[in-house]
C-alpha cells in the first residue's frame, strides 16, 4: 500500500490512500483497454483524413479527364485545320488529309518503337527471386534437422 505526503501546514503529514492499489492484472487490463481505444481513435482519424483526400483526388481526376477530352477535341480540330491549310496551299483536299494522317502514323510508329524499347528494359526481380529461393532452402534445411 502506497502513502502520500501533504505539506499543507509546512510539515509533512502521512496520509493513507483511500482506495487500495490496483493489482498488476488490473493495470495491464486498463493499459490494454487504453491502448485499444487509442488505436481505434487513430484508425478513425485516418479514415476521416483519407476520405477528405479521396474527395480531392476524385475531383482532380475528373478535371484531368475533362482536360484530356478537350485536348483530344483540340487535336482533331487542329488536324482538320492543318489539312485545310495544306488545301489552301494548293493541294487537293484528299491529299492534304492524307498527308496529315501519314504524319500522325509516323509519330505513332516512333512512339511505339520507343515504348517497345522501354518495355524491353523490364526484367524479373532477380534479387527477390534469389532471396526467396535462399529462404526456402534454409527453411527446408531447418525442417530436416
Amino acid at each position: 500500500m502506497a502513502t502520500s505526503y501533504s505539506t499543507s501546514d509546512a510539515r509533512p503529514v502521512l496520509t493513507k490512500p483511500t482506495e487500495p492499489e490496483a493489482s498488476l492484472g488490473k493495470l495491464v487490463a486498463s493499459a490494454t483497454k487504453d491502448l485499444s481505444a487509442l488505436v481505434r481513435s487513430e484508425i478513425e482519424l485516418a479514415k476521416i483524413e483519407v476520405k477528405s483526400e479521396a474527395k480531392h483526388a476524385i475531383a482532380g481526376s475528373g478535371m484531368f479527364g475533362a482536360a484530356a477530352y478537350l485536348g483530344l477535341l483540340a487535336t482533331v480540330l487542329l488536324s482538320i485545320a492543318a489539312a485545310y491549310g495544306l488545301n489552301a496551299a494548293g493541294l487537293h483536299p484528299a491529299l492534304a488529309f492524307l498527308i496529315v494522317a501519314v504524319v500522325y502514323l509516323l509519330i505513332a510508329g516512333v512512339l511505339a518503337l520507343l515504348g517497345k524499347k522501354q518495355v524491353s528494359k523490364v526484367s524479373a526481380p532477380e534479387r527477390t527471386i534469389r532471396t526467396t529461393k535462399e529462404s526456402v532452402s534454409t527453411l527446408k534445411g531447418a525442417a530436416r534437422h
